[in-house]
């Protein structure tokens, strides 16, 4: 055994040896590397035979050396400095790592708890199931509990399959009903006429209102009106295109409700609402409000999409231009929620809302960097209306608000499709100027701007315009517009004849707006 122990301390002692060598010899050369002072005597001896080269050279090799073990020095530095951050971030993620775990084991506990709790309440007769059973007589949970956390939810049976609760969804449609249980619609004017309407009006806007309007404004405004559901007021900035339906709607005691269009807008859900899964109740919105409560009365509603290409009109009103398209106004509706419960509101059939006849939308526009184009899906669909200039102020009697029906304007309508349609004289020269329009440009009049031309220009006529001057504003609007997706800066010469073609088939000075914007989109490629 003391052989051993003098052999393993033997050996032991010749290894440390090896290593004390080692730390000598790194310190040692340490030592020799930064002995500046033999530097220093070393270069006193050989410096008092340099020349000017040799202490040029001397100077910036010893600058070169130091800017090396700088160099090195600060490499040795981030190194440290970037394995200490590597050793933190390791120690934080086995932290967090950790702390996950941690809460696992939590969730699966409550889970089990949960289990635990619900298989209870299920032996004492409460109902234990979660979300929407489709069994007639079953339960179903249908709103979070109001006693906080842990109260359990409010429960409901299906019955014919309608979801039997007391909780209500639709609160402000609810009230709606309510509003109009008890109400009493007013004594509307059914004397008045159109023209009546428009001189009315424009009384009214410059007299309570301050706001001045042409007498031509008004009128394509109503013959607008009268040829589709969608109307857009298009023109700079300045010319009263939001003004124009909310001064209408004050002129009728019946207020434009306004919904500012949004550039996040990309689905309907911004203009009619959305089901909350976990609230379970409707977000409604005012528009959801306007077009329900338009299905209880007589009124003229308006509902402004103010700077409507903000945002893609195709994504968020994609649903309503289709429905407005459909020839039988009864297949006019609007799905909202895909189930039925008891306390739906009471014109909510199946979950879908009808549109009603009595409400248009109006949308303002404006064409500039922060827009988006409007499609022809839309113009198509739409009767637009270009406001480009300030009203000029007169001098207007006083003039109160009125009480206008939907029925008695109805009636105005179709008074004026039967007492001015379009004249046949009118109707082949548009027939003839669709022929040359085809065999020059290669674009058609469609049926649907036909049909629309056919409702505009005879209420047009009935608010005191004239036949040509109708039928022009809709080919400037409707027809002419489409030019702008042609290669116009090789059809110039087209547009010039086209122009001189108008004037000898209507007459000169006849179409003025459809030559001004012939000439203009000249102008302008």
């Amino acid at each position: 055994m003391n052989e051993f122990l003098k052999w393993f301390f033997a050996f032991m002692s010749e290894m440390l040896k090896g290593y004390a060598e080692i730390v000598r010899g790194v310190g040692g050369g340490l030592k020799q590397i930064f002995n500046i002072k033999n530097y220093v005597q070393i270069f006193k001896e050989h410096s008092t035979q340099f020349g000017a080269v040799g202490w040029v050279l001397s100077i910036l090799a010893i600058i070169i050396v130091a800017a090396i073990y700088v160099l090195i020095i600060m490499m040795i530095v981030l190194s440290v400095r970037k394995y200490i951050r590597f050793r933190h971030s390791v120690v934080s993620n086995e932290d967090l790592l950790e702390e996950i775990s941690l809460l696992q084991r939590q969730v699966i506990r409550m889970t089990k708890e949960r289990d635990e709790i619900m298989g209870i309440k299920s032996g004492q007769g409460v109902p234990a199931s979660i979300g929407h059973s489709l069994g007639e007589g079953q339960y179903v949970a249908v709103q979070a509990g109001e006693g906080g956390e842990g109260a359990p939810a409010p429960v409901a049976s299906i019955e014919d399959g309608v979801i039997q609760t007391s909780d209500y969804r639709f609160s402000k449609l609810i009230e709606v009903d309510t509003f109009y249980k008890s109400y009493t619609p007013p004594e509307y004017d059914n004397d008045i006429t159109l023209e009546g309407i428009v001189e009315t009006f424009r009384n009214f806007a410059c007299s309570r209102m301050r706001l001045f309007y042409e007498p031509k404004t008004i009128r394509l405004f109503l013959a607008g009106m009268a040829s589709t559901k969608l109307i857009i007021l298009q023109g700079i900035s300045g010319t009263g295109k939001t003004s124009l339906p909310y001064s209408f709607g004050k002129f009728l005691q019946v207020d434009t409700t306004i919904a500012s269009v949004q550039p996040s807008w990309r689905d309907r859900t911004e203009l009619f609402g959305y089901f909350n899964e976990f609230t379970k109740n409707f977000n409604e919105t005012e528009v959801l409000k306007r077009i329900y409560s338009s299905n209880y009365n007589n009124d003229i509603n308006l509902i402004l999409l103010d700077e409507m290409n903000i945002a893609r009109v195709e994504y968020y009103f994609a649903e309503m231009l289709s429905i407005l398209e459909m020839p039988n106004a009864d297949e006019w509706e609007l799905d909202i929620v895909p189930n039925v419960w008891s306390t739906d509101p009471i014109k909510l059939d199946r979950g879908k809302i009808v549109i009603p006849q009595n409400i248009w939308y109006i949308g303002t526009a404006n064409n500039d960097d922060s827009t988006f184009a409007i499609s022809d899906k839309v113009y198509d669909r739409a009767q637009p209306i270009n406001l480009d200039t300030k009203g000029v102020a007169f001098e207007a009697p006083d003039t109160p608000p009125m009480n206008l029906g939907y029925s008695h304007l109805n009636e105005l309508f179709k008074e004026a499709f039967d007492k001015y349609p379009i004249s046949q004289e009118s109707l082949k020269k548009i027939q003839q100027l669709d022929l040359w329009v085809i065999e020059k440009l290669r674009v058609a009049f469609g049926n649907r701007i036909l049909k629309q031309m056919n409702l505009f220009v005879p209420v047009y006529v009935a608010c005191g315009g004239e036949e040509l001057e109708g039928i022009d504003y809709v080919l400037a609007t409707k027809i002419f517009r489409k030019f702008e997706s042609l290669n116009l800066a090789m059809l110039r010469e087209e547009l010039r004849e086209l122009c001189a073609y108008m004037n000898k088939l209507f007459g000169k000075n006849k179409m003025n707006e459809s030559i001004a914007y012939l000439e203009r989109l000249q102008k302008l490629f």
